[in-house]
This record gives C-alpha cells, sequence and structure tokens, in this order.
C-alpha cells in the first residue's frame, strides 16, 4: 500500500460519510448541505470566487437558496476577533439552516467560533469597527471561549445546539475543517488566542484538492511546515493508548509531503502532487484530534505580525525536539529513519543516543527546510524583533493557553518558562542548538 492509499485509508476509516475529499469533487457540495437544510449562509472571501460560484450552483441545483443573497466575506488572515463579531452578526441577521465556511483556515475558524457566539447570545452581536469590540454581550466576548471545552459547558448550561456547519477547505495546511481548534486573534495585542473544543468540530466537510492548484508558493511552504508540525507534535507527546495511531499518521504524513512538497514547489500544477500534501494535511488535522500539539504552537501564537503559522512551527519544532529529546528517544528514531530514506539526513539516529539523536533529527528537519526555501531560524524573519522573545515567554504563562505547556513530552508550568522555553527561544533565534537546557 501505497503512502497515498494509506493516507486515504485512514481519513476515511476516520470521517465516514462526514467528509468529501479526492481531485473534482466540489460539485458535491450541494448534496452535503441538502443533508442539513434550504437556507444556507455561504461565507467566503473574494479570492475564491471561481470556485465559490461553482458552489452556489451546486447548492441551487440540490434546493438550496442563499441567505443572504450574496456571500458573507470571509475573514482576513489569523481570523481577527472583529471578523468573527462581524459573522456572528450576520448569523444572527438570517437565521440560515446551515453555514458553509468556504476558504483557508482563517475563515473556518472565524466561523466556528462566530457559530457559538451567535447560539449562545440573546442580544445584538457586536459589529466590527462600531467599538464593541471589548465590551460583554449578554453572554460574553468570544474571550469567555478560550480554553477548553468551554463552549460545550455554556451549550449545556443553556440547554442550545450549533448550527450545522459544513468547512470547505481550500488550502492544504491547518486542518481547520476537521478539527476542534479554533484560533482566533487579538490585533491589537498581536496575540493570537485558542478555542478547544469538540462543540466546533465543522458537522460535515469537503476539500476538493483541485483547489489547491493555484495556492502560492508560500501558502504551499506553509501548509508543508503546518502538516508537519501537526503530526510530529502529537507523535511526540502521544500517550501510550494513542501512540500506534499518532505514530501511523504522522510517519504516513511525513513521507508525503517529504516526498511531494518540493515537487509541487517546482511544478505548481502537479495534480498528483497537490493530492498527497492535501491528504498529508488532512492527516495533520486528524493528528491534532487524537492529541495535542504543544511548544512550536504555543510560540507560533505570538509571531502572528511576522510569519505565518505554519512557517513559525516548522522554525521552532526542531528546537523544541532538543528541548524533549529525554522524553522522545524512540519517537526521534523513527522519524530519523524517515528523514534519512528521503536523503534529509546521512545519520542513523538509531545508532545515536540521547541528546545527539535529538540533534541529528533536527539538523534534518531544519535540511528539509532549507530545501523547499524555508526559514531555519527566527533571525531570518525580517520582522522579528527582540521584543518578540519577551511576548512569546509573557503568552506562554497565560492560562488560557496552559494545555500547550501540559502537552509537551516534557511537560512545564508557568514558572519553568523562563528558565527552559527561554533557552529555546534564544537557540531558534540563533540557530544554536547548544544553548537549549534539558529539563
Amino acid at each position: 500500500m501505497t503512502a497515498l492509499e494509506k493516507g486515504y485509508e485512514l481519513l476515511n476509516a476516520w470521517r465516514g460519510e462526514d467528509y468529501i475529499h479526492g481531485c473534482g469533487v466540489l460539485p458535491e457540495i450541494g448534496t452535503l448541505t441538502a443533508r442539513y437544510g434550504k437556507k444556507v449562509m455561504l461565507v467566503s472571501t473574494k479570492t475564491h470566487a471561481p470556485l465559490t460560484e461553482q458552489a452556489i450552483g451546486s447548492i441551487r441545483a440540490a434546493g438550496g437558496m442563499l441567505v443572504p443573497e450574496t456571500i458573507v466575506p470571509g475573514a482576513r488572515p489569523n481570523a481577527p476577533k472583529e471578523d468573527v463579531y462581524r459573522i456572528a452578526a450576520e448569523i444572527l441577521r438570517v437565521h440560515p439552516d446551515v453555514v458553509i465556511s468556504f476558504g483557508g483556515g482563517s475563515t473556518i475558524d472565524a466561523v466556528k467560533a462566530a457559530i457559538a457566539l451567535a447560539v449562545l447570545e440573546d442580544g445584538e452581536a457586536p459589529s466590527a469597527g462600531d467599538g464593541k469590540d471589548d465590551l460583554s454581550w449578554q453572554g460574553g466576548p468570544v474571550d469567555r471561549f478560550f480554553g477548553t471545552g468551554l463552549v460545550t459547558e455554556a451549550l449545556q448550561s443553556s440547554g442550545r445546539k450549533m448550527l450545522p456547519h459544513i468547512a470547505v477547505e481550500t488550502a492544504a495546511s491547518s486542518g481547520a475543517h476537521l478539527t476542534k481548534y479554533a484560533n482566533i486573534t487579538d490585533l491589537q495585542g498581536g496575540q493570537k488566542m485558542l478555542i478547544v473544543d469538540p462543540a466546533v468540530v465543522p458537522t460535515a466537510a469537503l476539500f476538493d484538492y483541485d483547489a489547491t492548484l493555484s495556492m502560492p508558493r508560500s501558502v504551499t511552504i506553509d501548509g508543508a511546515l503546518d502538516g508537519i508540525s501537526h503530526t510530529l507534535e502529537v507523535f511526540w507527546g502521544a500517550k501510550p493508548d494513542s501512540y500506534e495511531k499518532a505514530q501511523e499518521i504522522a510517519l504516513t504524513a511525513l513521507e508525503l509531503i517529504l516526498d511531494n512538497a518540493k515537487k509541487v514547489l517546482e511544478n505548481p500544477s502537479d495534480r498528483a502532487g497537490r493530492e498527497a500534501l492535501g491528504v498529508a494535511t488532512d492527516l495533520g488535522g486528524y493528528a491534532i484530534m487524537v492529541g495535542g500539539t504543544s511548544g512550536a504552537h504555543l510560540t507560533s501564537f505570538s509571531l502572528i505580525d511576522v510569519t505565518a503559522h505554519g512557517t513559525a512551527c516548522g522554525i521552532m519544532n526542531p528546537y523544541y525536539a532538543v528541548f524533549y529529546s529525554p522524553a522522545i528517544q524512540e519517537q526521534l528514531a523513527t522519524i530519523g529513519e524517515v528523514l534519512k530514506r528521503y536523503g534529509f539526513m546521512e545519520e542513523d539516529a538509531a545508532l545515536l543516543q540521547g541528546r545527539a539523536r535529538a540533534e541529528a533529527v533536527s539538523c534534518g528537519m531544519m535540511t528539509f527546510a532549507a530545501s523547499i526555501g524555508a526559514p531555519t531560524k527566527l533571525s531570518e524573519l525580517p520582522s522579528f524583533r527582540e521584543a518578540h522573545v519577551a511576548r512569546i515567554l509573557s503568552a506562554a504563562k497565560k492560562p488560557e493557553l496552559k494545555m500547550k505547556l501540559q502537552n509537551m513530552p516534557v511537560p512545564m508550568t508557568a514558572e519553568d518558562v523562563d528558565p527552559y522555553m527561554g533557552p529555546v527561544i534564544r537557540a531558534a533565534v540563533s540557530g544554536d542548538l547548544s544553548v537549549i537546557v534539558n529539563k
């Protein structure tokens, strides 16, 4: 069985008929949407206009109608709070049977949060630019959902249910269409925060991998790094009851990305390569439903004004691997074998021990990143400043993000952030692995 066949097998066993994916499947959106009602609110950015026109035709052919009659604008990069409020207000205004988010992770995440706000709010949602973004609704602003399981708690206490949500993914990247995560950003503070809740998992999803044929080079690179980050971070932190599944997902995704990322960057119209990257990043979405991400993702939340999310994670994971090394020796040996097989390592990781194994695998990860034109240290990012180090360390101590510290293979508390995370960040700035301190 090829890695691609294995990827399809894993995804289909996991999501079944709730997930339509493959090349050329967009026309099936109408039939999928009809399961949930006729009044359809479609949220998308203008960049997807040709695809949304095709989707609208399919929805209407299946008996659906748009409410409102025009497409609701999607979210800006990183899903700012203001866009969440605007979309929630539109849900309250038109009362759709089902909401479709059409785009990449930002629009999908914004719709996840907007549905929660609309369902759990009795009054009028604040609109972007009305000065209410920092004020409470009757039930509270979106901030009240930052953390784990808080949407579910509110639904249970109110007796309400989420609106059906169909996520149509257009980017091989975050896996947002399949997951319980919604990353929402406070643009004023420059900080991304996280909703983690099974209640926000889209009811159904569709991903036509052909939609990624027009993905820009930068987005392709970012998506590949995001897919690797999701699967590796989960594999590194896997518990005994999920270890085998996390390993199966991670190694399948890693093989697909290592084998296809450079090919697609050299030939963007490589349909088979695009399909492989789509399946790999979908496996990233599966991974983060099996386990949790940790250090690299936590750090990325403070770098939204410096680089894209996947790239931030891709830079950081080799450095965190060295910090985690006492706890992930088996995982490192397995990952090292795949990196060597695809020519990104010369050493046999299995013959190395301890920190030496971690440093060799980390260098292999950096070699792959460099091969696709991605940065390998924070100082290579033009907008990175010393102030970002303080922001990263401060954010890591926030109670709303403590799950990322706890998910680490070598867990941290807020008190551990300065003495242990600090050197990891410093290493990522300079590229010097030797400054990392193991706990």
